[in-house]
């Protein structure tokens, strides 16, 4: 029997000064007993990416921030229909098989989040919203509101 391996989570973005996902993630995984670490990977291109993820073995998944929430698409090996129909990653799962092989399946969790945020303040006369950009978490409110009629 194997002793489970410790976890690496993290953050892909650039820049990331304005994150504060490692210390609530590492307090979080500290206060929870969890044998995890989260860990900014400030990268300056997207072609970055698989070199992250080839040089951390035991990372295990990914958060996606600006200006990469599109530009991770094609770097996909399967995507939820939630993203798909999105168009925009904010969560990569990593999988790597025995052979060495890696995938990557891609998830928006932005919009699940802001349709829960938003649903209990729609009513009869709250019931109109002015989307104001083009990016990824964008795409994803216009996505939860959208799912809330």
């Amino acid at each position: 029997m194997s002793l489970p391996r410790h976890r690496v989570y993290g953050l892909i973005g650039f820049p990331l000064t304005h994150s504060f996902s490692m210390n609530y993630f590492n307090n979080m995984f500290e206060s929870e007993n969890i044998d995890a670490e989260y860990v900014n990977f400030e990268i300056p291109e997207i072609g970055d990416l698989m070199e992250v993820i080839s040089e951390n073995p035991n990372l295990s998944g990914l958060n996606v921030t600006i200006p990469y929430k599109e530009q991770v698409i094609p770097y996909m090996s399967e995507m939820d229909s939630e993203a798909a129909q999105i168009g925009a990653v904010n969560v990569i799962k990593i999988i790597r098989d025995k052979n060495g092989d890696i995938r990557l399946k891609g998830y928006n969790s932005d919009a699940m989040g802001f349709q829960n945020s938003i649903a209990p303040l729609i009513n009869p006369k709250r019931n109109r919203a002015l989307i104001l950009g083009t990016g990824g978490a964008s795409k994803a409110i216009n996505r939860a509101l959208i799912n809330l009629g």
